[in-house]
């Protein structure tokens, strides 16, 4: 987060969220990530105690009612590090949005995460959608309504279960990443290995993500 230079006193800040001579407090750098905001390294396997613990520390630090005596510009500093800092919060403690921002940190847009099929269930899942428009053209009372619920119920529980493999497979992935930064290589091996857990988990994420929306579908055709 280093900025060149404090905004009220002109001296050089190295970092923190208050300056070192004038003790005012700094806006969040533009170039911080959400893991530097909270004091935490760009990992995917985080100490939630530890990171609620610095949450509470720091929004403790950026209250309102230390700056109902101060400037108009301490006041907006204040509340914007404080809306940062909720946002930060609310990303790093749900693993999946952690990886999912360090997927738009490491590798580009999130939005490159898209939501498709896993391969091996692609026939499955043009056979569930068939199933689905059978049993919606059908009147809920009807005999093939009934007899087309339990399929779809049965089907539901397997994608919920298959939607769970995959987060054991991204929770995987997410100790070999961090086990790769903590090396700190910077050889060709290395950045191969890198490039490749980041290609891993965005399929897997994608993956996650359009299983999620079939059965949010399900549920809600079949409730």
């Amino acid at each position: 987060m280093a900025r060149s230079m404090c905004w009220h006193c002109q001296s050089e800040v190295s970092g923190e969220y208050f300056c070192e001579r004038c003790v005012k407090v700094q806006p969040v750098s533009k170039d911080a990530d959400y893991f530097t905001c909270m004091g935490f390294p760009r990992r995917l396997n985080l100490d939630v105690q530890k990171l609620e613990a610095a949450f509470y520390e720091l929004s403790r630090a950026f209250h309102p009612d230390f700056y109902q005596t101060k400037s108009e510009t301490e006041q907006a500093i204040s509340l914007d590090n404080a809306a940062t800092l909720n946002t930060a919060y609310r990303t790093l403690r749900d693993p999946i949005q952690r990886a999912e921002y360090l997927l738009s940190l490491e590798a580009g847009s999130v939005k490159d995460i898209r939501t498709s099929p896993p391969a091996d269930l692609f026939e499955e899942i043009l056979e569930l959608q068939d199933t689905l428009d059978e049993y919606r053209a059908a009147d809920r009372a009807s005999e093939a309504a009934q007899r087309l619920r339990p399929i779809l119920q049965s089907e539901q529980h397997k994608l919920e279960e298959r939607s769970k493999a995959v987060e054991s497979q991204l929770r995987k992935l997410f100790t070999q990443w961090d086990q790769l930064q903590d090396r700190g290589e910077a050889t060709s091996e290395s950045r191969s290995e890198r490039e490749r857990l980041l290609k891993e988990m965005r399929d897997l994420l994608s993956h996650r993500t359009y299983i999620g929306n079939i059965v949010r579908d399900l549920v809600a055709t079949i409730e």
